[in-house]
């Protein structure tokens, strides 16, 4: 996979056809998918001309592409993508694996009890309790329940006298009520260990929505909840078995929103909160409800709420969930090492980079598009600009966030003539969609097509071709739905709001007066994904991509 060893060559082969020297705007609307136009679908409900004219364009200038699954690195079908996974894509032209993925090659090759991060918990095993937080289902969105289990007899195995693990339950990833079964095969499990002596118990346990896993620092009280259950061993529900616990919560609440309890003995002692010397493994591999709960564990400096008890530890994240802060700074299972990606060859080749975004964005048009790494390839070649996004608010409650900003800063770097390609990501539709604020998420559809008509028209003024993209969706569906595609409603006649991503593909549209006639979209990549899209950026500023690329969206045909 990787070019350790052999030097790289960074020259590419010029096009045969396409000429150089053309400005490329190249445009990512995030949360942008494309599904069957109703009342739920933001995208279509909102006044979004810019992109309504690119869609005339299809097939040969607009087309869909594939976003999620296996076009992204992740396990299966079922798995939809993110802004991770969706830029190392759009940036590396190759397929990683990502996320899930990683996390059961790992396992099955016993790799992950090889690592760094391993070792370094595994220090703790001989005096020191290991505790396990995290995601109790099959959901396969933040976390697996094989995988936990598979950790806990790689771990027992390899010496973990002591574990306690710390559940949270699901029902948004699964079906509400499943909890009960996942806690009842997880302690058959931990029956097993004990026979084979080892100290293996559940400690607390709580509903994902209440306990833990909140996300985007939106609310630090869920994280101090789950805290004060899993370090302090104090919470407002007292058990002295997990499978009692759940079934008794529930009577009052959904598996979302159980309120946190603690396992104790019969002294009504808790029987694992988090001490000096204990080693942590929070097992979700997904990052964006983990990163809270990694930053109260690792943060000497925390502030976000009363800790009252910070033991000394040693933390590990299944994975590393922020590569833009190194957090958590230890983690059992490494990211996927992608190498030679479509930003750094550009730059060998003289194609000089602007790129653009707003904070919570900023890191997915730079890191992550360059495979994972920070910084510049040359500095000399290359400007990033963050635009600050805003602070301490929802989005919701600015919905159109910075997009005139970016797509102001993108025209201003388009008309200075002093770059080759202008990247951008337009974050509103995934950063309002994730609210679950139908409104605001129709007003932020309508910011971001503003500000593609912006960055469009600088295009136009300098004779240069844009490719406008996207990462995933999450916008064009804001409703749960059944089998056969119905909305949701909860008990008391409430709809159902879905505030995830989605599965369906996103749009792709090329054009601007610099496209060479006869470039169009081919149509012998029917399943072409966010990989492809690198290959095609290179032929349209005039070159050939790698031939181990995925291959490029369009072709040229002669008249």
């Amino acid at each position: 996979m990787g070019s350790s060893g052999q030097q790289v060559s960074w020259k590419l082969a010029d096009h045969p056809t396409l000429p150089k020297g053309k400005t490329l705007a190249l445009i990512v609307l995030d949360g942008w998918g494309e599904d069957k136009p109703d009342e739920y679908n933001c995208i279509h409900v909102a006044q979004t001309p810019t992109m309504d004219s690119l869609k005339q364009g299809a097939p040969e200038k607009w087309r869909l592409i594939r976003a999620h699954g296996k076009a992204v690195g992740l396990p299966t079908e079922d798995d939809m993508g993110n802004s991770e996974v969706g830029h190392n894509a759009l940036g590396a032209g190759r397929i990683f694996a990502q996320g899930a993925k990683l996390v059961d090659i790992a396992l099955a090759s016993g790799k992950i009890y090889e690592g760094e991060g391993f070792k370094y918990i595994s220090e703790c095993f001989e005096k020191g309790t290991l505790h396990l937080i995290g995601l109790l289902s099959d959901g396969g969105v933040h976390s697996r329940l094989d995988q936990l289990q598979l950790l806990l007899k790689g771990a027992s195995e390899r010496g973990a006298k002591r574990i306690r693990v710390h559940i949270l339950t699901d029902g948004r990833d699964v079906l509400d009520g499943s909890s009960v079964g996942f806690v009842e095969t997880l302690e058959s499990d931990l029956a097993k260990l004990r026979e084979n002596g080892v100290d293996a118990q559940i400690a607390s346990g709580g509903g994902r929505m209440y306990v833990t896993m909140d996300r985007y620092e939106n609310d630090w009280d869920v994280v101090k909840r789950g805290w004060d259950a899993q370090v302090r061993g104090e919470a407002p529900h007292k058990f002295t078995n997990a499978v009692e616990a759940v079934k008794k919560l529930r009577e009052n609440a959904n598996d979302q929103y159980l309120p946190p309890f603690v396992i104790v003995d019969e002294n009504e002692k808790a029987v694992g909160p988090i001490e000096d010397g204990d080693a942590v493994v929070t097992f979700n591999f997904r990052a964006d409800r983990m990163v809270m709960l990694a930053k109260a564990l690792e943060y000497q400096d925390f502030d976000k709420f009363d800790r009252v008890k910070v033991p000394k530890i040693r933390y590990a994240g299944m994975l590393q969930y922020d590569g833009e802060l190194k957090l958590p700074g230890r983690y059992l299972v490494s990211p996927p090492e992608i190498d030679r990606t479509s930003g750094e060859y550009l730059v060998h080749n003289g194609v000089r980079t602007f790129a653009c975004s707003e904070t919570v964005k900023f890191g997915h048009v730079t890191f992550f598009w360059n495979g994972n790494r920070s910084g510049y390839f040359n500095p000399e070649m290359e400007e990033y600009v963050e635009i600050p996004s805003d602070v301490g608010i929802t989005f919701n409650v600015q919905p159109k966030m910075k997009a005139l900003e970016i797509g102001e800063k993108a025209r201003d770097a388009i008309l200075s003539r002093k770059f080759d390609q202008v990247r951008v990501n337009i974050p509103n539709g995934d950063m309002v969609g994730h609210t679950g604020d139908i409104q605001a998420t129709v007003v932020a559809c309508k910011a971001a097509d503003e500000a593609v008509k912006m960055i469009i028209d600088a295009i136009e003024q300098v004779g240069g071709i844009y490719v406008v993209t996207a990462d995933h969706g999450n916008a064009e569906d804001m409703v749960k739905r059944n089998k056969s595609g119905q909305p949701l409603y909860d008990k008391s006649g409430k709809l159902q709001i879905l505030t995830s991503h989605t599965c369906q593909p996103v749009p792709i549209a090329i054009g601007g007066p610099g496209l060479a006639a006869g470039v169009r979209f081919r149509n012998d990549v029917p399943d072409g994904g966010l990989a492809n899209v690198a290959a095609t950026v290179m032929n349209l500023h005039g070159y050939v991509a790698p031939n181990d690329y995925e291959p490029t969206l369009i072709e040229v045909v002669s008249n």
